[in-house]
């Protein structure tokens, strides 16, 4: 046996859900471009869960679903109140509260399909409550209900912020929701998989997924990337800070990608949204600081931006706070985590790889008083 580091280029399941062939993604082998011009994020959840797109009713239903599912225990907002608020990562909280939310539900342990689809809807309801909850919470402020008859993204915002928002905004985080969905066997969802292989319950594929998305090296990319915008500050700054990153071989967080080589396919919609909504907000700078960048890291590395770098600006003009962008992605993961881990379930066989073993050959125990 030898190892592959990484397990880069190792395949190590079937799928229905997502592709990454040529550097082009397909949900269900719809082109990414198509869906995120096009569909609602409530359409790509039920694409992802049910591996077709949902007819008028049933899109109908699953948005009514979503929207009565929304609720989430007093007793978690309650324990939100009780952390270090000004030091607790929201992905900390977020991870505990994902776990705490199996434990009030009555339908955790049951593993039939239909309490198992059941289950997702609750979660993808809840996981925005618990976002938006937690950041007002820390902010002295109470917990918005959603509104029904408002969308998946324009509720978010709505129980971010306490008012409706625009339509561009709300045209600008549909498109974000739509483009993190999902994204074929990365770090998050393998780690769900890798989990409920075992038969453990959807909210602990989610807990343990969520932990995966907590690193730097995965969701936490488009946070840094903002810390790295506020850092420079101005335009006239950013040759000066990304050239003395790039001579003393620091990472740009942003850039690469372990699967694309061409260039990320979701950071072109995100880019023309940051266009739009920088100058909206009268932040026009922060689009053209990340411009300049991009320019010197293709120019010198042959890096193209991903998912992450766009985002961050997109997110900052949408008024959301910067240690909220990791969990952003965690409520729009969830959608694939669950596809993933319902498509585990139905043909499921406990992943247990091997390792390669490069320690000492064979020894022979030695008693302590002659060691």
């Amino acid at each position: 046996m030898t190892a592959t580091r990484g397990l880069e280029g190792i395949v190590a399941a079937e799928s229905k859900i997502s592709s990454i062939i040529d550097d082009t993604l397909t949900y269900v082998g719809y082109n990414i471009d198509d869906l995120t011009d096009n569909a609602t994020f409530e359409e790509v959840v039920y694409l992802l869960w049910h591996t077709r797109l949902p007819k008028e009713d049933e899109l109908a239903e699953l948005t009514k679903q979503l929207a009565e599912n929304a609720d989430v225990p007093q007793a978690i907002f309650d324990q939100f109140k009780t952390y270090p608020l000004d030091t607790v990562h929201p992905m900390a909280a977020l991870r505990s509260a994902v776990s705490l939310l199996g434990v009030f539900d009555e339908e955790a342990d049951d593993m039939s399909p239909e309490a198992n689809y059941r289950k997702a809807i609750r979660l993808q309801a809840k996981i925005a409550t618990v976002v938006t909850g937690f950041s007002r919470i820390r902010r002295g402020l109470e917990p918005i209900a959603p509104k029904p008859e408002l969308g998946y993204a324009a509720n978010f915002l709505y129980m971010l912020h306490g008012k409706e928002p625009e339509a561009i905004e709300i045209e600008a985080f549909n498109k974000a929701l739509v483009l993190h969905a999902d994204h074929e066997l990365n770090a998050s969802t393998f780690t769900a998989r890798v989990c409920v292989a075992t038969l453990s319950d959807v909210y602990s594929g989610v807990t343990a997924a969520i932990g995966a998305l907590k690193g730097p090296l995965h969701g936490g990319a488009n946070e840094q990337v903002m810390k790295m915008l506020s850092e420079i500050g101005s335009i006239d700054n950013v040759e000066s800070y990304i050239q003395g990153k790039l001579d003393n071989k620091e990472k740009i967080m942003g850039f690469g990608h372990r699967v694309y080589r061409k260039g990320d396919p979701r950071a072109k919609h995100l880019r023309v949204m940051s266009e739009k909504l920088t100058k909206l907000t009268g932040k026009p700078e922060l689009y053209d600081m990340s411009v300049k960048i991009h320019d010197m890291i293709v120019g010198q590395k042959g890096l193209p931006a991903n998912v992450d770098f766009f985002s961050a600006s997109v997110y900052d003009s949408l008024g959301i706070e910067h240690d909220l962008f990791t969990p952003i992605f965690a409520v729009s993961r969830t959608s694939g985590w669950v596809a993933h881990i319902l498509e585990q379930y139905a043909n499921n066989r406990l992943i247990r790889p091997r390792a390669e073993y490069v320690g000492p050959g064979m020894q022979k125990y030695v008693p302590i008083n002659e060691r």
